[in-house]
């Protein structure tokens, strides 16, 4: 279509605003692979921070304050919103007009990008891909709105489609068309009406001033060997295909500022340097891991380390921003910024978690060493009142669980975790705080991304899983489990190791004992461990003979008690049993 002169003014004006938001935001999408500095408006507004006089600065720090970037970016999207909307009334016209005002409105972001930095050819990508999403939107509404289809110069003429208005009116070009009479139907007419010298023919329609008639059967026009038919302005199909690009731009937007914020957020913890701890963690002792392939080292790598939490999308908490609160039952409450947390004594420890949801030799239970402030010394700075019993704590994406004031204070490295393995906290496990508190199931101590701590009691509230049925207080069970065979495993005859690993926090594990088919029992040997808060490696060599075998493990802590054999699930506070495995020796 060249020229379309049945849109009005307005409804060209909204197909330009969508097809610019449709580019801003595919723009933004990209971006957020590309990096955010690569968004064109916002190297437009860096580049018209650079290119402002000192004194205009100096008014609009002095006016706006901290606000002064805002203001900025959205003065420039409301000049892109004008910009577009005059790009969609020229382009009803004719759409090249569109195209090269898309154009321009291009170059102007690609300039401003390439100017900033560091920056290459590659960076205009963003900018590139937008605009070329904003033409090809621009032009599809428009052809939505009102305009020619090419058919068959034999061909019958389409009907107008349903909702189709009227034209509102007819001018002089028009009516002379508007005025040739239908084909006659009565005579099996089916082909196109006559057409003119001029290329035109028409259809009746409602009078209007002076006898002329608007046409409200499509208006068809020659064109070398084929038909084109001009359909009316069809406001239904405008405001549709307005909607449906409303929610892709809007879709793109918020997903590439999620990316452009992660990338952002992965430089800043990248970036962090992490304080010497004030009490860090004595060298692992010799003998800590048996090196046995195929038995979970001592250490879980942080990529290896188990997940299992509520949160969909993982939180993306800017450090910068955050904010830990201590409130309720308390003598003054406390609220932290991260650089104050920083500030505070941070101790470094061993510690072994363990979901409640773990099956008997399941995988959900890894060991870390974890770097945080201790929970019990920011709590003394809150000070807690008596008959508080409960620490409610609150994730940044709602979650909440309840701990034992008791557990928190009884002198174990309860902490308020900013590292992992020697580095910030992976976002998936809590970046940029979260709790760490040995002994305890997480459900009911590991708040992941935790800004709030209610101090309360048990009585008074209740933490996201104890309504669902889970127990209020849940202590780590005492528990084992065979990583070496695994079940399955086709062995061959002779003298083969039997592995595993088995915790007891905060108590520590004593024994591990190992029977095959039923057998005696036969006590494994045990690996080196700096405390009772992490798991143990333990291993025996066993003979195996051809055949099939069930082999099975049991663990006595520190205190004397001997992991039970019956077998319970999960729920309500934690499974319990034997591991078993079964194999098979050739």
């Amino acid at each position: 279509m060249q020229k379309n002169e049945t849109v009005p003014a307005w409804a060209g004006a909204l197909a330009g605003l969508t097809a610019g938001a449709l580019a801003l935001g595919i723009a933004q999408l990209v971006a957020g692979f590309a990096g955010p500095e690569t968004f064109p408006v916002v190297a437009v507004g860096d580049a018209a921070v650079d290119l402002t006089p000192a004194p205009v600065k100096d008014f609009a720090i002095n006016t706006f304050g901290e606000n002064d970037k805002t203001v900025l970016v959205g003065g420039v999207l409301v000049v892109l919103a004008g910009i577009a909307a005059v790009i969609g009334v020229l382009a009803r016209r004719r759409l090249l007009y569109g195209y090269v005002g898309l154009a321009g409105f291009g170059v102007v972001g690609a300039v401003a990008v390439l100017t900033r930095p560091g920056a290459g050819a590659v960076d205009v990508l963003p900018t590139v891909v937008g605009v070329v999403c904003g033409g090809l939107a621009l032009g599809w509404l428009l052809r939505r709105a009102g305009g020619g289809l090419a058919v068959p110069a034999s061909g019958t003429v389409p009907a107008p489609e349903p909702g189709a208005a009227a034209r509102p009116e007819v001018s002089g070009a028009e009516i002379s068309r508007a005025e040739v009479p239908p084909a006659d139907t009565s005579r099996g007419e089916t082909s196109p009406p006559e057409v003119s010298e001029a290329g035109v023919s028409g259809a009746e329609g409602e009078e209007v001033g002076g006898g002329e008639r608007v046409v409200e059967r499509p208006a068809v026009m020659r064109a070398g060997g084929a038909t084109v038919v001009e359909r009316g302005f069809d406001r239904r199909r405008l405001i549709t295909g307005v909607a449906g690009g409303i929610v892709v731009a809007g879709a793109a937007a918020v997903l590439g500022r999620q990316l452009g914020g992660r990338r952002e957020l992965d430089t800043v913890r990248g970036n962090l340097a992490l304080p010497t701890p004030a009490r860090p963690a004595p060298p692992l002792p010799a003998g800590t891991d048996f090196h046995i392939p195929g038995l979970s080292s001592f250490t879980t790598k942080n990529q290896d380390f188990y997940r299992v939490d509520t949160a969909l999308v993982v939180p993306q908490v800017d450090p910068r921003a955050w904010t830990l609160r201590i409130h309720g039952m308390v003598d003054k409450p406390v609220e932290l910024t991260y650089a104050e947390l920083l500030n505070m004594p941070l101790t470094e420890a061993d510690i072994t978690l363990t979901c409640v949801s773990n099956e008997v030799g399941g995988p959900y239970v890894g060991n870390a060493r974890w770097l945080g402030v201790r929970m019990a010394d920011v709590l003394r700075r809150a000070g807690l009142q008596p008959g508080a019993d409960m620490l409610l704590s609150t994730s940044e994406d709602g979650f909440t669980c309840g701990t034992p004031v008791d557990v928190v204070m009884d002198g174990r490295e309860a902490l308020f975790a900013v590292a992992m393995n020697g580095e910030a906290l992976p976002f998936e496990h809590g970046f940029p705080v979260r709790q760490v508190v040995p002994g305890l199931y997480g459900y009911v101590s590991a708040t992941k991304w935790v800004v709030d701590v209610k101090v309360t009691r048990f009585d008074r509230d209740e933490a996201y899983w104890t309504p669902r049925g889970w127990a209020a207080k849940a202590p780590i069970k005492t528990q084992s489990r065979i990583d070496v065979p695994k079940t399955g495993d086709s062995l061959k005859a002779g003298r083969t190791a039997i592995a595993g690993v088995a915790w007891a926090q905060h108590t520590g594990v004593e024994a591990v004992e190992v029977r095959v088919d039923g057998g005696e029992w036969r006590q494994a040997r045990l690996a080196a461990v700096p405390g009772p808060d992490t798991w143990r490696q333990w291993a025996l060599d066993w003979d195996a003979t051809p055949g099939q075998h069930t082999i099975e493990a049991r663990t006595t802590d520190a205190a004397g008690r001997t992991q039970t054999e019956r077998q319970t699930p999960p729920a309500p506070d934690g499974a319990t049993g034997w591991p078993a495995v079964t194999v098979q020796v050739a």
